[in-house]
């Protein structure tokens, strides 16, 4: 049978003639992983391990679903997000590293974490951004709706693997939280247009679509949020949002006309314009 280190190889050409091209290694890696049932470390330690029969069939099967444009992320039915190892399905998005922007973002923002806060975490889907600030800021409540019930089956699983305290509602934006004030309310919403032709590309084929796009310009939902979240934050509250890197001065100029303040915007890891925050004011002006 072949060895570890020769599959990894011979796996990232395929990889690259199937135009997988993005993270050929890591995905060669991932496969394998979960095929032998290891971490990556066991792959860099014992590369002249050869695989059993069983194994390389395992691994055959996982691979030629990527070689299929199946994301790695259903395939091995997980994905690290701020360290955290969270289950992922068809039912959620797949959580990106850009996403961990907005994480940064609130913990810049926030008080000492030993200080109490309510946060509210809008369109949650695996639960990611929720957890994330939760194994963050342990003395904060944390609520995270969704309209979807899968997908907040998924995040009430991944909390409950992680052992970590949120409340799911299942919720349109606002719906199930109507009289409730909150210190922060984030969210990463649908923010692609419609005919993006990115939609017919990589793994968004494969997440669902009311995750993904909100009307012709993108910001069907960001108007709603930016719009509605005004009642829900307290006086001196930050809404943090998560949005497309053209789409920074229109999210600013809403923010601007809802009358919040301190208009400000953090750059993802690639310097892309990635998520736009605010605080409404600390006056009772509205």
């Amino acid at each position: 049978m072949l060895s570890i280190q020769s599959i990894l190889k011979s796996t990232q050409e395929q990889l690259k003639q199937a135009g997988l091209v993005d993270s050929p290694l890591l995905d060669a890696e991932l496969l394998l992983c979960h095929a032998l049932k290891v971490n990556r470390t066991y792959l860099f330690t014992w590369p002249e391990q050869e695989l059993s029969e069983q194994q390389y069939t395992d691994f055959q099967s996982a691979l030629s679903a990527r070689l299929q444009g199946k994301p790695i992320a259903h395939i091995i039915g997980q994905r690290e997000f701020w360290g955290l190892n969270l289950l992922v399905t068809p039912d959620t998005l797949i959580p990106r590293p850009d996403t961990e922007t907005l994480i940064e973002a609130v913990l810049e923002q926030s008080s000492e974490p030993s200080q109490t806060c309510k946060i509210l975490d809008l369109g949650t889907g695996s639960g990611a951004i929720a957890l994330a600030l939760k194994s963050e800021l342990p003395y904060c409540e944390i609520t995270a709706v969704d309209q979807s019930e899968s997908a907040l089956k998924v995040a009430k699983q991944n909390a409950q693997n992680l052992n970590l305290q949120v409340t799911f509602l299942e919720s349109n934006w606002f719906s199930a939280v109507a009289h409730t004030e909150f210190n922060y309310i984030v969210s990463n919403p649908p923010y692609i247009e419609d005919n993006d032709p990115h939609l017919k590309q990589g793994d968004v084929r494969f997440e669902p679509i009311t995750a993904l796009t909100s009307g012709q310009d993108g910001l069907v939902d960001i108007r709603i949020i930016i719009n509605q979240a005004w009642s829900h934050l307290k006086p001196g509250g930050w809404l943090f949002i998560e949005h497309g890197y053209n789409q920074a001065n229109p999210v600013s100029h809403l923010l601007m006309a809802q009358g919040y303040q301190q208009v400000s915007l953090k750059h993802d890891l690639a310097d892309n314009p990635r998520v736009s925050f605010a605080q409404k004011p600390f006056s009772n002006q509205s």
